[in-house]
């Protein structure tokens, strides 16, 4: 664990140092470097794990070291004092009659309950169930940063597409304009082609607030001002080399989440056995030194003083309590048995997501293959359709029909591309495997560092 935080704290360092230098650009390893450093999430989970570090350390102390005080008082009386003996008659009176009482003591104590055994072995397994919960909050981030950053990339890329079209429209209503002014064709396609530029033109300025938004959305993941400006990379590379049966296995070892739900079902049989244990008799141990010393003007002792050391040592058996501990152990044993029941539960959830998300992975890289070959088709289309409108051979609405026909194919091409990406971005956070890379290197983020 202290290898993986160091991990994040080179990110943290390096982000500020690349952000100095070109903080017009933003790609996604640096967005996901920002994250790391800002992202308040991660460093709440990283304080737990210290916090839970804490709690396995007390526990340690308070199991197996003895508990040792020391005292020391002194105190002081100055008293009129008036004392008849048996010896004598008369009274004897002494007046402002000083006493000193000084003691020391150093005390250790020192138990042992055979519970603390396990107690320790349970505290050890929530320190690792912390650990992976702070690696689980990474993880998502990281996604999260991920899904985010190319979101707002395919967003740009339907700006992109929309202004073309709004290109298109534009020409389509110079033309329209040039032949109505010269009689050449009535008010009415004018029009239309003016209805339809100012409809693009409408999606083009729609476009540009959602575009807002993502950036908003990606900032809020960085910690960032949601009026932070950057330039990102309008590409989106998809991998090819994913395989279900790896990623399935790459879960079972490296799932953060499944590795948790193990973990708490650790906790629970360690919690049963916790119990159980109180069953078993506990030692005491005990030794003490004691140095008293008393000084008096008055009374049969003028002085006295103690020193020494004592010792000892008892065994506790608890006989009956109420029935108390046999009902705790048998809700432990409940407990346990729900623990095995959530995992099995996860264990067929995280499959299940595995499939679908593979599934759909699939499915979206076979839709690609036909989305491009259709964009293809559909650019050729609109190519000589417009040449077609300019020369005075198709309407209108042919030219209309292929221009939303050309809109519609590059939008589905480019969710098509951020669909496969996303259910890559899922399935490497599934198999735990998320990872970002450039062209120099790939950082892994997982339970091996």
């Amino acid at each position: 664990m202290k290898k993986y935080l160091l991990t994040i704290f080179f990110l943290s360092q390096f982000s500020l140092f690349t952000i100095a230098q070109e903080s017009e650009m933003l790609n996604l390893e640096k967005a996901i470097m920002i994250s790391l450093e800002k992202n308040y999430d991660v460093k709440i989970a990283v304080n737990n794990v210290q916090l839970a570090n804490y709690d396995k350390e007390i526990g340690f102390g308070t199991s197996y070291l003895p508990v040792i005080d020391a005292i020391y008082a002194q105190n002081y009386s100055i008293e009129d004092v008036e004392q008849l003996f048996a010896t004598s008659s008369a009274p004897n009176e002494i007046l402002g009659a000083t006493s000193d009482t000084e003691n020391f003591t150093v005390t250790a104590i020192y138990g042992f309950n055979p519970e603390v055994i396990v107690t320790m072995r349970r505290l050890g397994k929530l320190a690792e169930i912390s650990e992976l919960d702070a690696k689980v909050a990474v993880e998502n981030l990281v996604a999260a940063v991920s899904s985010s950053y190319y979101r707002l990339v395919l967003e740009l890329q339907r700006q992109k597409v929309l202004e073309k079209t709004l290109e298109f429209s534009k020409s389509r209503l110079e033309i329209a304009e040039a032949r109505y002014e010269l009689g050449g064709a009535g008010k009415r396609d004018f029009l239309t082609a003016q209805v339809d530029y100012n409809t693009d033109l409408s999606l083009t300025v729609n476009q540009e607030q959602i575009i807002r938004t993502a950036r908003i959305n990606l900032n809020e993941l960085l910690a960032l001002s949601p009026s932070e400006q950057f330039t990102v990379k309008d590409t989106i590379v998809i991998t090819d080399n994913l395989r279900l049966e790896d990623l399935i296995e790459n879960a079972y070892l490296n799932n953060k989440q499944f590795l948790v739900t193990q973990r708490q079902e650790n906790v629970a049989f360690l919690q049963m056995r916790e119990l159980q244990a109180q069953r078993l008799p506990s030692v005491n141990l005990n030794a003490a030194y004691v140095n008293n010393t008393l000084t008096s003007q008055a009374g049969f002792l003028l002085f006295n003083q103690r020193k020494g050391y004592n010792y000892g040592a008892g065994v506790t058996l608890n006989l009956f309590s109420g029935f108390t501990l046999n009902k705790r152990i048998q809700a432990a044993k409940v407990q346990r048995y729900n623990s095995e029941l959530a995992l099995q539960q996860y264990e067929i959830q995280m499959q299940s997501d595995l499939h679908r998300a593979f599934t759909s992975y699939e499915n979206n890289k076979r839709l690609l293959e036909i989305e491009r070959k259709n964009y293809e088709v559909a650019v050729e289309n609109t190519d000589i359709a417009l040449e077609r409108f300019r020369l005075g051979i198709a309407n209108y609405l042919e030219f209309r029909d292929a221009q939303v026909n050309l809109l519609t194919a590059e939008d589905r091409l480019i969710s098509a591309l951020f669909n496969i990406k996303e259910m890559e971005i899922e399935l490497l956070r599934l198999s735990g495997k998320i990872y970002f890379q450039n062209s120099e290197e790939r950082l892994e983020i997982s339970s091996n560092e």
